[in-house]
Parts: C-alpha cells; structure tokens; sequence
C-alpha cells in the first residue's frame, strides 16, 4: 500500500519539575536546600530515511507524544531528560505546518532531520533560588510544557525519469521490461493506482531510477482522475518520458492525447512544463502504428523514440537517449 499525504498532531515532552527539597543528615542540623532541577522534555524528531518508500504507517496514528522529562532529586541531583521520540519518513517528506500552511523543511536527502516540536524546558529545584537572605527557599520552578502542533506530511517521490501519459499509455509495461519493477499490467484504465519504481540498468556501471505515474487525464491538474495526486511526484524528476500510444487498439487520436498531457503539466506549474522531456511513441509493432507515429512526430516538432515494450524494439535506445538527458549537466 501507499500513501504520500497525511496529517498528525506531535507533542514534545513537558519539562520535569524542580524539586523542593533540604538536606537531611545526622549531625547536620541546619542543611541548606538541596532540590535538584528537572529535567528536559523529550523532542519529536523526524528523519529521513531510505528504508521507508511510504506514508501509510505513520498514518495509522493521530497523535505522537514524547516522553516527559523527570522531576528533580535530592541531593541537588537533577531529572532524568525524556527521551526524544524519532519518527522515520521517506527521503523527499515535506513537511508543512498544518494550521498556517507555510513549510517548514524538506526532507530530501537520507538522514536529513527536523525537530518538529522542542521539549520543555525542566523547571529548576528550590537550591537555585537561596541567597545570603533567603537562605531556605520553599519554592521551586515547574517544568515548561513541550511544543505541540498539527503537520502535515507530503511526499514527493525522487526519480530520475518520470513516466506521464494517459492512462493505458504502455508506461507499466515499459517500467517493467526494463527495470525489475513489476507494476500491475491490465488492459484498461488506471491500471496504475500507486507510484511504480523500478532501477534501469545502462551498460556495466550506469543505473536510472525510472518512476510509472498513474495516467493522467484532461483536468488532472484541477482534480479529475488519479494523475493528479501524483502531478507533484513528477516536480523531483530531472528528465520526462512522454508515452503515446499509437497502436491501432489506442482510445483516441495519440496527437490529441499528447496535447492533453502537455496542457495539463503546462496548467499545474511552469517549471513542470519547462523539465526536459522525451515523446515516445509506444507499442509501434505495424506500418498503422509507423504511420502514427510520424504525424505524432510532425505535431510535435522534434524525434519522436519509437519503442515496442513487447517486442523490446527501441528500449535500449531509448534508456541510453534518457541518460544521455539526465546526466548531461555532469558531462558538460
């Protein structure tokens, strides 16, 4: 199962109280204060981690809390800390306040952390407070509470290659001839319900990580259909793969359906428009399919890669085509 958004409430531990406490020993009539201080609530701490690739677990649970810090001891001896309590994210969390809307960090390399909500301070034991004229104070301060807020949670997947298209496009099957991905593959649409990611290999030393977005349809970016929940997955690729279908057995005209994708990445943001992006022209296994193909090309105005997933024409091409993309600022 997956889950890219969710909302929960996350409270840091109250700070121990100070103690107020004297001295008690034999021999030793007139022993000052000796209440110690308390200690530091626990802080609610999230990390990134690369073991995780979902929000589902975390979600099954409202509230976080973090432990209390203890009061203070005799003896001038101060409270035990309460103990931070770690929450492990996916790498690419975003993490946003949930009553003011603003973000707070995002979470997008493995190990990277933020304290959510600080502990309380631990108040301090009545031996802080004796003067040369208050010489047997019989006050003490109380622990400070933790911080507590609502967050809300989204992830964003980190892939080299998106796939988009619409839905039925050949973007599972591709993902799953040449990477060891195995999305679900049916002939009908939104047969993707979640992100797919699979590793592709390049020759002996080069890998792409390549993610399948469910389909998108015309109005995703205004809501309609699945694609538009994962409009913000495509946001963290470096390079697009655009599938059409030109086989005979596509739903529709693959210039017209081309054009509907792009307007829906153009609408959702400028910088998801302007990402490089590679046309293919899927599942051409017939002189119809070629034919198509070629007014696909025309329409778009640049190479259009044509591929057959089932017979493995072109796939090859294609993946060295989208590292050439991918890894072009490191071979400037």
């Amino acid at each position: 199962m997956f889950r890219d958004e969710i909302e929960i409430e996350v409270s840091a531990g109250k700070g121990g109280d100070g103690l107020v406490s004297f001295h008690r020993e034999k021999f030793v009539p007139r022993g000052g204060p000796d209440g110690g201080d308390g200690g530091l609530g626990g802080s609610v701490i999230l990390f990134a981690s690369d073991q995780v690739n979902s929000l589902l677990k975390l979600g099954r649970r409202q509230r976080y809390l973090a432990q209390d810090g203890r009061p203070g001891g005799t003896s001038n001896k101060a409270g035990r800390d309460g103990l931070d309590l770690e929450i492990e994210v996916p790498v690419g969390t975003q993490v946003f306040d949930a009553k003011r809307g603003n973000l707070l960090r995002d979470l997008a390399k493995k190990d990277d952390r933020l304290a959510v909500a600080l502990g309380g301070q631990g108040g301090q034991g009545n031996s802080r407070f004796a003067t040369a004229v208050r010489q047997t104070p019989r006050f003490a301060q109380p622990g400070k509470p933790g911080e507590a807020r609502r967050v809300r949670l989204e992830l964003k997947l980190f892939a080299e290659i998106g796939l988009i298209g619409l839905p039925n496009a050949g973007k599972s099957t591709f993902l799953s001839k040449v990477t060891a991905a195995t999305p679900k593959i049916a002939d009908y649409p939104f047969t993707t319900l979640v992100p797919q990611v699979g590793i592709a290999s390049i020759g002996d030393y080069d890998t792409l990580v390549i993610a399948d977005l469910p389909g998108l349809i015309e109005g995703a970016s205004e809501g309609h259909g699945l694609g538009h929940r994962f409009l913000k997955h495509v946001e963290r690729c470096a390079v697009l793969l655009h599938l059409v279908d030109v086989s005979e057995s596509a739903v529709g005209d693959p210039v017209e359906g081309w054009r509907v994708v792009e307007r829906e990445l153009e609408r959702k943001s400028v910088d998801l428009y302007a990402k490089p992006r590679v046309v293919v022209a899927t599942k051409v296994e017939s002189v119809h399919a070629e034919e198509r193909a070629q007014q696909l090309e025309a329409a778009v105005g640049q190479p259009v890669v044509r591929i057959s997933s089932a017979t493995g024409a072109g796939l090859k091409e294609l993946l060295i085509v989208s590292q050439r993309l991918v890894r072009a600022p490191n071979l400037a």
